[in-house]
């Protein structure tokens, strides 16, 4: 797909924006708590400081929470921040389907369900918040044959969904190790993208990652061993797991490689020290707004410029409609 060459490079921000849960024990519907939401403030204030327009992808218990709503709804107003809805189907209803691993990729439920889950999400989020949301992503990345379609039928406008050369399969959600991590469309005909989270290999190998990577999942130490010595890593556009000097490098093959959009994310939980296992301290919060302060001013440093929902489908539809002169 085109974008509008002179947007040049960009990026943006996603939040996936949830309850607290304990990530080692097994999904449950209920159990989650709400603690997080009040540092919400705190990270929109310093996003904007900085120039960026955070997209807080909300599931349900975010939706109809009032803090939440409080919080996001002036900055959403003012076009200071976007909304989007994430789907966790363990905690949004109707809770119709058994609470286990496979259901908790909302694409392996059935469609029915899985359209009314996203339905009630859906509007939940716009009379909440105050607007229409057009972004979304499946938590645990869990799409489903039936899912664009939903999407298409909401009229939503991109699909952020797809963690490219990540695979989920052996608890029952999708692969996406072979996915281009570069956007492409869905549903061309009503207007539905895919917009990857950017995931690049680097290192000497990084041409023959997609087909060495999988094949070393056995053998963790010796994926750490090639990542030391430089020659093959995976890296994630996140501050969750990913050093600044990895996600350096990250940012530099995801521009050599000429992707219009970087797409960076993170579990709003970890905005609160003990809720996630990336952030179990104040300094290891500290440590996460620094992350983002270096990110943010090397982006600055190599031109890539904060983007939003809107501005993307500004530059698609340009795209789309300009005309040899």
């Amino acid at each position: 797909m085109r974008f509008a060459p002179e947007a040049g490079q960009r990026f943006i921000l996603t939040v996936d924006t949830e309850e607290e849960f304990d990530w080692t024990r097994p999904i449950s519907k209920s159990g989650h708590t709400l603690h997080s939401i009040a540092r919400l403030a705190k990270f929109q204030e310093f996003s904007e400081a900085q120039g960026v327009c955070p997209i807080y992808l909300i599931d349900y218990p975010i939706a109809t929470s009032p803090l939440a709503a409080e919080i996001l709804k002036p900055a959403i107003a003012a076009g200071r921040a976007e909304v989007g809805v994430q789907l966790h189907p363990w905690v949004s209803p109707p809770h119709d389907e058994e609470v286990n691993q496979f259901n908790s990729f909302a694409g392996n439920l059935p469609h029915a369900l899985e359209r009314e889950k996203f339905h009630r999400l859906h509007a939940a989020i716009e009379q909440n918040f105050g607007a229409t949301p057009l972004i979304y992503r499946a938590g645990r990345y869990g799409t489903g044959p039936h899912t664009a379609e939903i999407l298409s039928e909401h009229g939503m406008a991109i699909d952020t969904s797809v963690r490219a050369r990540f695979d989920y399969s052996a608890a029952g959600g999708p692969n996406y190790r072979d996915h281009p991590v570069t956007p492409y469309w869905l549903d061309r005909s009503n207007g539905l993208m895919e917009l990857p989270l950017t995931s690049v290999y680097w290192g000497i190998l990084r041409q023959i990652g997609p087909w060495l990577y999988p094949k070393l999942w056995r053998t963790p130490r010796l994926r750490g061993a090639l990542a030391r010595i430089g020659m093959l890593e995976r890296i994630p556009l996140t501050p969750e797991g990913v050093t600044l000097e990895e996600a350096i490098r990250g940012i530099d093959i995801a521009i050599d490689e000429g992707l219009p959009i970087l797409v960076f994310s993170f579990h709003s939980p970890s905005l609160a020290p003990g809720f996630t296992p990336y952030v179990k301290t104040e300094d290891d919060l500290d440590a996460l707004y620094d992350w983002w302060r270096g990110v943010f001013a090397y982006l600055r440093q190599r031109g890539v410029q904060p983007s939003n929902v809107k501005d993307i489908m500004r530059s698609v539809e340009l795209a789309t409609t300009a005309r040899p002169s």
